[in-house]
């Protein structure tokens, strides 16, 4: 399992957090989970990528914009399901896991380039 700290030394998380260690903070840091229920949206062009996104931005729905422009699922609004670790390609997971999870109304996304082009990863729950 990597360090906690991801790399700062202990002196840095003390000035953090005021020298005292949070074990249930309502930051960003996110449980562990062995799976992840999650939707995404596959471009092999960066530019179609990039339009898609775009749609994002401008407060688009995750599924709508995955059924119009992803490569991929596009019937279920880029939905993959509940996949366990281990399960999705390196690069995909990684962002995966990291990913907070949100709704399709208002997505909270990553974006991951594999073999297969590139993802925009949205996590909806995780357990």
């Amino acid at each position: 399992m990597p360090p906690k700290n991801k790399g700062k030394s202990k002196d840095e998380n003390k000035s953090e957090n005021g020298g005292k260690s949070k074990s249930n903070s309502n930051n960003t840091k996110l449980k562990p989970a062995t799976s992840i229920n999650v939707r995404h949206i596959l471009c092999e062009k960066h530019s179609k990528k990039e339009e898609a996104l775009e749609k994002l931005r401008n407060g688009s729905k995750f599924d709508d914009v995955a059924r119009e422009m992803s490569e991929d699922k596009a019937r279920q609004g880029g939905s993959l399901g509940w996949k366990v670790r281990g399960s999705l390609m390196q690069e995909f997971e990684k962002v995966a896991y990291e990913l907070e999870p949100s709704s399709t109304a208002s997505p909270k996304w990553a974006e991951a380039k594999t073999s297969e082009g590139y993802h925009i990863v949205m996590v909806e729950g995780r357990r």
